[in-house]
């Protein structure tokens, strides 16, 4: 398993559990996320979800050393894109399941939440992060595009563009500045702070919570939320399957994943010989 669930004070708390891995994502842990939501919903004694990482960070992200270096789940030059739309567009719909909870969810970020991770943390009704925790979504940059789509609909049009035409990642003091995150503390601050927060909650009666839940949700359904990220999810495929994301993996085979990170993430420019 790579969640673990307690629940408590009228409080669930779902732990993504690889800190070995610093939680990064495996094929596994989307669908577990999702079964741990609903297990949640269907207890009547919880009213709020808390989301946190086991160890030293919330989630580093998709699980992408055997991926990059292997090219497990890359396909060839013939790609079929319905495929991959289906197999990432379950992973997106996993997370969402934080999103259609009835019951509010909190992220509780420290160390980072990037990537792959951000799509999860950004699910979530609210986020509190340590000051000192780093937010973003790097595979902007090649091979990559965000497939929740959160960014735009919590930062609006040019704070996410300026995330991600740069794949920058920034401070829980910044993101909270910026209003992607509800509120930055203290690290040493940070349980107590999404205590205080979820007690607050837990003392709503579980109706009120669904119905103003249900209500500023739908107004994100009225924009477009749900079509804008089978759009990511498309375009996330595409990326992958790009000459530049190509190079990408093709480098991480030769080099390792990590030195295709670096080389990616310093801003090197990408070889016009791609083929």
């Amino acid at each position: 398993m790579t969640i673990s669930y307690e629940a408590r004070d009228r409080k669930a708390y779902i732990t993504l559990n690889r800190p070995e891995r610093l939680n990064a994502i495996s094929l596994e842990m989307p669908r577990e996320l999702a079964a741990a939501v609903e297990r949640a919903n269907d207890d009547p004694e919880v009213h709020v979800i808390v989301l946190q990482g086991a160890g030293r960070a919330f989630c580093s992200g998709y699980d992408l050393k055997i991926s990059a270096e292997d090219g497990v789940g890359t396909q060839g030059q013939v790609w079929d894109p319905i495929k991959d739309y289906r197999l990432v567009k379950s992973f997106t719909d996993h997370y969402m399941s934080l999103w259609r909870s009835l019951k509010p969810t909190i992220a509780k970020v420290h160390g980072f939440a990037v990537a792959g991770g951000s799509d999860i943390a950004l699910c979530c009704d609210m986020v509190v992060m340590a000051e000192d925790a780093r937010i973003g979504y790097m595979p902007a940059r090649v091979w990559g595009c965000p497939t929740t789509a959160m960014w735009v609909y919590r930062l609006g049009a040019e704070r996410a563009k300026r995330m991600l035409f740069t794949g920058d990642t920034i401070d829980g003091k910044q993101a909270a500045e910026w209003g992607l995150v509800v509120e930055a503390v203290p690290p040493g601050e940070l349980d107590s702070a999404v205590e205080a927060l979820a007690d607050r909650i837990a003392g709503v009666p579980l109706n009120q919570l669904a119905m103003q839940k249900l209500m500023i949700n739908q107004a994100y359904d009225n924009m477009g939320l749900h079509g804008t990220q089978i759009l990511g999810t498309l375009f996330d495929g595409i990326a992958r399957h790009s000459p530049e994301g190509r190079w990408f993996q093709q480098f991480a085979a030769e080099h390792g994943f990590h030195e295709a990170v670096q080389w990616r993430d310093s801003g090197r420019w990408i070889p016009d010989d791609l083929t």
